[in-house]
């Protein structure tokens, strides 16, 4: 089982290269990122966009590089071609360049060429923090605004190819909320309890889901003992599902910007891995993210 993103990237490398088409090339940040992750083996760059304008970035940044381009001349058009490239067969992973996060969703989403599945995208943030031995994964804070107990099942299953690729077999789901016992005054303790009696009735499988949990008691032992809160999640999860896009969005950055976590994430529920980053995440983050996307990509 892969534990750090170090040994992430090499297993990645291992697998590569991938070839990876991105949406608007034509951005130093995206550059710096692509050629990085080309450096290291994961993936052979397609590069969509306004063809002088990536040209001039790549020599000046990245002379050495090894890639194809595909000339588009607005985000539209490079949304529309790179989508195509994967859908096609030509990539195997989707990456957004600078192009708005809701014109590459709706080519993403299109009926005709688009990545659909029949299932909802998602986003999973993936972060190493010091004190916690292994990856920790983290749905949805970026994607479903207000996930209802069907939605929370969905995103579950989205989750499950990506932490399989990492090697965890059976992974463990905390569905989080405010306390541990259900009540109806709180949703999320309602939707904790759907999701508990779907795992165990065998309609969400290949994990262990339980809940409601607070955090600290699925992420801590000692913290869940003084609370008398037993079971095979408890203080060992791997997946955390966030009530809502506010909590999940802020438990991230977080983890991230106070206590300097190591970061990647991928929109799931498409047919294909999406690189979905944002110009703040740090290069490291970026690196990991890509990664991420070549293990899914070439899991058997």
């Amino acid at each position: 089982m892969i534990q750090n993103f170090q040994q992430l990237r090499d297993v990645a490398a291992g697998k590569g290269p991938v070839p990876m088409a991105v949406a608007m090339a034509n951005d130093p940040h995206v550059i710096e990122s692509v050629s990085e992750a080309a450096k290291q083996g994961l993936v052979r760059p397609i590069l969509v966009g306004p063809v002088a304008e990536v040209e001039a970035l790549v020599n000046d940044i990245a002379p050495d590089m090894q890639y194809e381009i595909v000339e588009a001349k607005d985000k539209q058009e490079a949304s529309v071609k790179a989508t195509q490239l994967v859908s096609g067969g030509s990539a195997q992973i989707l990456m957004k360049g600078l192009v708005d996060t809701s014109i590459i969703l709706h080519e993403v989403l299109n009926k005709e060429y688009g990545l659909r599945t029949g299932n909802i995208l998602s986003h999973v943030g993936v972060v190493k923090v010091e004190a916690y031995p292994k990856l920790l994964f983290i749905s949805d804070g970026a994607m479903l605004i207000a996930p209802n107990a069907e939605q929370k099942e969905k995103l579950i299953e989205n989750a499950l190819p990506l932490m399989h690729s990492l090697g965890i077999e059976k992974p463990k789901v905390a569905i989080l909320a405010a306390k541990e016992s259900v009540s109806d005054k709180m949703q999320a303790t309602l939707d904790a309890q759907i999701l508990v009696d779907k795992n165990q009735s065998g309609e969400i499988a290949d994990c262990v889901v339980e809940g409601p949990f607070a955090l600290d008691n699925a992420i801590d032992k000692e913290a869940a003992s003084i609370k008398g809160i037993q079971g095979e999640v408890v203080g060992e999860a791997d997946l955390l599902v966030a009530p809502q896009i506010e909590s999940g969005n802020i438990l991230y950055k977080s983890l991230v910007y106070l206590a300097g976590a190591e970061s990647a994430g991928l929109i799931t529920g498409a047919t294909h891995p999406i690189v979905l980053t944002s110009r703040a995440d740090s290069a490291e983050a970026k690196l990991n993210s890509i990664a991420l996307a070549v293990l899914v990509a070439t899991k058997e």
